[in-house]
């Protein structure tokens, strides 16, 4: 048994290994190997107990993975090519997160999208029904004008907005989730124009979900 759990072992570094193409993506691969493994390991021990059955299971646990972070940069690449440099998107290891700037999906306190922007979550949304195997989450956000609760609904309006988009464009309606997260999660200075513009933004996050 342990001469097969070694060997179990080395075929998966091998995998891992083989997963990281010259574009460097092994920062991300690695991540959701790593997370296999923890998942496998759990599962191992849970059906059984035994150092083997939890080396067994860490080992399978790597490679879906190390397989699933490699799915993830080959859709975030797709993404790349279909967009340009329309839309900020970046992955984490466990999710890509495309990121849009909310000035440029619409006009001064609405939360109807522009039409000269739904193309790009028309494309957004046909590689999403291309990648079934997700879950998606529509993230309002806002800078600090105005009061707390106006921009927690504006977030929500416009985060409901871009979900229609993309359920209208085909994305079945259990995968799509709209949040709105108001003025509470900055990631520049406030006290700046450029700041705020920063702030006002639509995240989509796209999590995978076993296939």
């Amino acid at each position: 048994m342990i001469v097969r759990t070694s060997l179990s072992l080395g075929a998966a570094a091998l995998f891992l290994a083989g997963c990281v193409n010259p574009e460097n993506t092994q920062s991300r691969v690695v991540p959701g190997a790593l997370t296999g493994a923890a998942a496998g390991a759990a599962l191992g021990a849970a059906t059984g107990g035994h150092r083997d059955r939890v080396l067994v299971g860490a080992t399978v646990g790597a490679i879906a993975g190390s397989v699933v972070g490699h799915s993830m940069d080959q859709q975030a690449a797709e993404l790349r090519r279909q967009l340009g440099s329309d839309v900020n998107i970046r992955t984490t290891g466990e999710e890509i997160i495309l990121t849009m700037p909310q000035d440029i999906l619409f006009a001064v306190d609405s939360a109807v999208v522009r039409p000269d922007l739904q193309s790009d979550l028309r494309i957004i949304a046909r590689n999403l029904i291309d990648n079934p195997d997700s879950q998606i989450f529509v993230v309002g956000h806002t800078d600090n004008t105005g009061s707390a609760e106006y921009n927690q609904g504006l977030s929500e309006r416009r985060a409901g907005s871009v979900a229609a988009v993309l359920r209208n464009a085909g994305v079945p309606s259990h995968r799509v989730n709209a949040i709105g997260r108001g003025l509470t999660q900055p990631i520049a200075d406030n006290s700046t124009a450029q700041g705020r513009a920063q702030n006002r933004r639509v995240e989509i996050i796209i999590r995978p979900t076993a296939a």
